[in-house]
């Protein structure tokens, strides 16, 4: 293997939601969730001159450190040093600059976005290109000192950038969506921090497991509902299927007064369902909504208190077999 390749190198990768079985997809039920093709993290990869050493910068959080000196469990670091154990080769000389439209903590995969972003950067470097099976399995590790006991849903679509089924421990399967469907985001401007609200989960399971099963096997019903919903091209359906996975997730303790407001706000602006999506408690939500109305939904959000929107499209596809090769 050789490192020598034209530089500088750039790598990118795109943002998620969680359609619906947050949290649930930690506890072994099926999720769905589809890609934000629109909404990236960027890395680029320079060379230095012989000696310098590795260095990692973050423009949007000013953070800067050299591979060397950093923690281990640094997630910027891990995801390079996996990716340079992967192909075997020391410490490059190479700066390393990340760019990410996706806020931080926000419900949207930003962190496992800017990992998959720096693992690719380092194989481009490097002359090779990572097939995302195994983009998905390094990001993971670095997911797992994110977020302790993340169920691999965020590594997973952000690899394949296709929308998937996800069931914890199985292969994924790409979802069959017989009709385009248009989702506007919000972002509820408070940060969600995923790994207490999974903790917290966590926590209300081990002291009410059959209350807490009882709202899983609920949100799986949901899931299998929604998976019909798009195979068949049912999307309006869809929509108060959105609606109740999020009163689920108000029994479970991850939604908020700001994010209740805003999904209210959704559906009376004409959204045909809405939920908060990813780990709750603050960042974003989802509204489902026919074209025609995006721009309405999004105004009544901003309006309401959410920081940003955006609009994405998720195409019509028809396949549905296993991304993995067995």
């Amino acid at each position: 293997m050789t490192t020598e390749t034209r530089l500088p190198v750039e790598a990118s990768a795109c943002g998620k939601v969680i359609l619906l079985g947050e949290h649930a997809v930690v506890y072994g039920r099926p999720a769905l969730a589809a890609p934000v093709c629109g909404l990236r993290a960027r890395a680029r990869a320079e060379p230095l001159p012989p000696g310098s050493g590795c260095w990692i910068e973050a423009l949007d959080t000013g953070e800067r450190l050299r591979l060397s000196e950093a923690p281990p469990d640094h997630p910027l670091a891990m995801a390079v040093r996996l990716a340079l154990e992967h192909l075997a080769l020391p410490e490059p000389d190479l700066r390393l600059v990340l760019r990410s439209e996706l806020p931080i903590a926000s419900g949207l995969g930003s962190g496992a976005a800017v990992s998959a972003a720096l693992v690719r950067a380092i194989f481009r470097w490097a002359g090779q290109s990572p097939d995302p099976e195994l983009v998905s399995t390094l990001v993971y590790e670095v997911e797992k000192r994110h977020h302790g006991t993340p169920s691999g849903i965020d590594n997973t679509v952000i690899a394949y950038e296709r929308p998937l089924r996800f069931v914890r421990g199985q292969p994924p399967v790409f979802l069959a969506i017989a009709r385009p469907f248009t989702l506007v985001i919000a972002d509820s401007g408070i940060p969600s921090p995923t790994r207490e609200t999974v903790a917290a989960v966590r926590m209300g399971w081990e002291r009410e497991p059959d209350r807490y099963e009882r709202l899983f096997d609920a949100i799986a019903a949901l899931v299998r509902e929604a998976e019909d919903c798009l195979a068949s091209g049912r999307i309006e359906d869809l929509g108060p299927l959105l609606d109740t996975n999020h009163q689920l997730l108000r029994e479970l303790g991850v939604s908020s007064p700001a994010l209740d407001h805003l999904t209210r706000t959704a559906r009376e602006a004409g959204a045909l369902g809405a939920k908060l999506t990813g780990g709750g408690r603050g960042g974003h939500l989802i509204a489902l909504v026919r074209p025609e109305q995006a721009e309405r939904v999004a105004r009544a959000l901003q309006a309401a208190g959410a920081r940003t929107t955006y609009r994405t499209e998720i195409p019509a596809t028809l396949s549905m077999e296993s991304p993995l090769r067995h």
